[in-house]
């Protein structure tokens, strides 16, 4: 999804509301012939994502500064650690420096959090994922960050996968119709190709749903008693997921019910960004 075109759009918009004309600062008090070297550096440990972005920073604000990468996406680092450098004219590095750091600041906050809830569930068959909480129009960046944590990506939009949740299944049954023939009738009008996940809130409406013929139930805020109940009625019928209530303190017990799948909203919209500085030397 974090396409070359994704991202050179995003950080013109964002370096365009930044400097819609131009660096007032730089541009009255530095020389135009100054040229810059600096060094972004980790402030504390975490996990490295954007740095794709952060190039595109300096290189959409001038094509003479030069990016080096020295750490991967995906790559953990420690505090003190050099995760790039950038050289080029002053002005253009001043320009860039913000919009540089506050995407890779917030992607790799993302990475990081990422890391801490797979790690959680290590050892068990759950995978971490995330959800369509994301910040608008940053969705692929946020997505890709998530897939530097170690994590999966859940659909990417309304588009491209079904997934009937409360208030859908709540319009659905309005009619009349019971919940089996309800769902049976939605499938019938959609490609074969498309996946079909329907949440419920209750135990008893597992079978129902699953007579439907769906691909993934979701488990929503059921309690963990309730979730082994529903993954042993479920037995291997459809995919499993769990939601509702996971955080760094809840995920790991989560995982041991023997879901397949754990959806965590705070992947997006609860990170906080990551403490990176970029270190300036002027010649």
């Amino acid at each position: 999804m974090l396409t070359a075109s994704t991202i050179e759009r995003a950080v013109r918009a964002a370096l365009e509301e930044d400097a819609p004309w131009g660096d007032l600062t730089s541009e009255a008090f530095l020389p135009a012939s100054a040229h810059a070297q600096a060094s972004l550096v980790a402030r504390e440990d975490g996990v490295f994502s954007g740095g794709e972005v952060f190039r595109a920073a300096f290189a959409l604000t001038d094509r003479a500064t030069e990016v080096d990468l020295r750490v991967a996406d995906g790559a953990p680092f420690a505090a003190g650690d050099v995760l790039a450098t950038v050289a080029g004219p002053a002005r253009a590095v001043l320009t860039a420096e913000r919009i540089g750091l506050n995407f890779t600041q917030r992607m790799s906050g993302v990475a990081t959090l990422t890391a801490r809830f797979v790690a959680e569930v290590a050892g068990t068959r759950a995978r971490i994922v995330d959800t369509r909480k994301t910040t608008p129009g940053l969705r692929a960046f946020e997505r890709h960050a998530v897939r530097c944590g170690g994590g999966h990506n859940h659909r990417h939009s309304l588009s491209d996968a079904v997934m009937a949740k409360d208030n859908h299944l709540a319009v659905l049954q309005a009619g009349g119709a019971d919940l089996t023939t309800a769902l049976r009738a939605g499938i019938a009008r959609l490609p074969h190709t498309a996946h079909v996940e329907v949440e419920v809130d209750r135990i008893d409406q597992i079978e129902p749903v699953l007579a439907a013929g769906v691909d993934t139930i979701m488990l929503d805020n059921f309690s963990l008693d309730d979730l082994r109940r529903g993954v042993g009625i479920v037995g291997g019928r459809a995919i499993v997921e769990a939601s509702g209530g996971v955080d760094l303190g809840t995920v790991r017990g989560i995982a041991e019910t023997g879901v397949d799948v754990i959806s965590v909203g705070a992947l997006t919209h609860s990170a906080r960004a990551l403490d990176l500085g970029l270190d300036m030397r002027v010649s």
